[in-house]
């Protein structure tokens, strides 16, 4: 690394690793969720290989325990025991919060729609490491637990899986196939769209509960106490939800309500069901305690709906696939060779990406300028001066009138947006960057390489790794 006038410059002959040199980061993911949060640690192993970070070797290091996500009343969630919880599984792990490389927290469900829930975001961000990823995403969460609960690793065999993550207040279905996610969907059915206290009288319905008990003809009210055969009858009609939800039948206009994705497309019946998140942990039969809640009606509802259908897949990771997803799958690390200028940049959240459609035969700045501006309208993004990800795939050779009118064509277009962030998938990151500082025409820029970003993709950027060199970043994809 060398620094030059505030330059931090990234070269690959002075300190990229050697190839077969492993790269160790440790992570964390903290899950956020309506009904419970926790964390797990873990240790991840990357190669640099073809220009890449590839990760070879994943590690569990910690599982925290279980903690019954807190409220200060009906809405905001009591982030001083949320810090308190955090702190104390960081202890229990053994691991300082500086230790931390990377990682995610994933505020789900109805957590992420609580009025404080940006405040969280914050508060967590600040005190779980170097990196956290703050995301929501009813497709990024999906994701997650369909690779928590290793659904998507045992397609590798051909096998196609259906994962259903059954949450406190959201469901998320993936379709595994061939070690990737085929199709996913998301809706509103979980164990906590009503609850109860002690005595069985209700405490809180949420909207998709009530929309659910309307279905059912049931007038339901704070202070009600309901009998075991309206429990049951509510429960069944959720199950029934989730079976359309899951390709089993067609879609009915109750379903259609509550999905909060598009339905996924017919496909043939999957091979095995699979299930994760708090409710899974009742039809795995590792939980028989009841929290207030529908979770041992609405998985009884689920067993008899899908055990008839395919045959199901069980796993050691329900309530926590999806953290254990957030700390092992969320992460990848920049490549061979980045320009970050100030350092101070970084980290970055959720930079939303554009990919200008450029012509590599001309390149010419005007026609570059033209592409980055219309792939700003094509994204909505005209009427924002927010920083921006562009997304290119460097082609042809990187001679220095060519890195020139590339880098001032989309310099041009990006006027007024600071930092300047590019973020290629070959190995120009550095040279990019450099040309940009020596021209003068940014005056904070992040060059990264080694990535491969889609339109309606995000970014998070994340602080130098003194153990690497790179960046770490997590890339949260709107659509599949």
């Amino acid at each position: 690394m060398s620094e030059e006038g505030g330059r931090v410059f990234f070269a690959r002959a002075r300190r990229a690793p050697d190839r077969d040199t492993e790269i160790r980061l440790t992570s964390v993911g903290v899950d956020i969720g309506s009904a419970t949060s926790h964390l797990a640690f873990s240790r991840l192993v990357l190669r640099r290989h073809g220009g890449e970070a590839v990760l070879v070797r994943r590690e569990l290091l910690h599982e925290s325990g279980i903690c019954l996500t807190p409220y200060l009343d009906g809405e905001d969630i009591d982030t001083d025991k949320l810090g308190q919880f955090i702190a104390a599984e960081y202890e229990r792990a053994d691991i300082d919060p500086d230790a931390i490389d990377t990682g995610a927290l994933i505020l789900t469900g109805l957590a992420a729609r609580r009025r404080n829930a940006r405040a969280i975001g914050e508060l967590f961000a600040a005190e779980t490491g170097r990196f956290v990823a703050v995301t929501a995403g009813d497709a990024l969460e999906t994701v997650l637990a369909a690779h928590g609960s290793g659904a998507v690793a045992a397609s590798f065999d051909g096998e196609t899986i259906l994962n259903l993550d059954i949450g406190g207040g959201t469901a998320k279905i993936a379709r595994c196939q061939n070690g990737e996610i085929a199709a996913l969907t998301a809706l509103d059915i979980g164990a906590r769209l009503v609850t109860f206290n002690d005595a069985g009288q209700v405490v809180r319905i949420e909207a998709a509960g009530t929309v659910l008990l309307t279905a059912c003809g049931l007038s339901w009210q704070v202070g009600h106490a309901p009998p075991d055969d309206e429990v049951k009858g509510l429960a069944t009609r959720m199950a029934q939800c989730l079976f359309e939800a899951s390709g089993a039948e067609p879609i009915s206009p109750l379903t259609a309500s509550l999905l909060r994705l598009d339905a996924m497309q017919d496909a043939a019946p999957p091979h095995f069901v699979g299930f994760s998140g708090g409710v899974a942990e009742y039809l795995h039969g590792r939980e028989g305690r009841r929290f207030g809640d529908l979770g041992p009606a609405l998985a009884n509802a689920v067993r008899l709906r899908f055990r008839a259908w395919r045959p199901f897949r069980f796993n050691d990771y329900g309530i926590r696939a999806t953290v254990v997803g957030a700390s092992q799958f969320s992460v990848q690390l920049s490549g061979n060779t980045i320009y970050v200028d100030p350092p101070e940049t970084l980290p970055l959240a959720s930079l939303p990406a554009i990919r200008p459609q450029i012509d590599w035969d001309t390149l010419e700045a005007p026609q570059v300028q033209v592409a980055v501006e219309a792939a700003l309208l094509r994204m909505g993004l005209t009427d924002s001066e927010a920083p921006v990800a562009v997304a290119y795939d460097w082609q042809g050779d990187a001679t220095h009138d060519r890195i020139s009118a590339f880098c001032t064509g989309v310099a041009a277009a990006l006027r007024g947006r600071s930092p300047l962030v590019l973020v290629g998938s070959g190995d120009f990151g550095g040279l990019l960057g450099t040309h940009l500082r020596r021209a003068r025409l940014a005056d904070s820029i992040v060059s990264i390489d080694g990535v491969r970003l889609r339109e309606l993709d995000h970014i998070d950027i994340g602080a130098l790794l003194e153990v690497s060199g790179g960046v770490p970043v997590v890339v949260k994809s709107l659509i599949f």
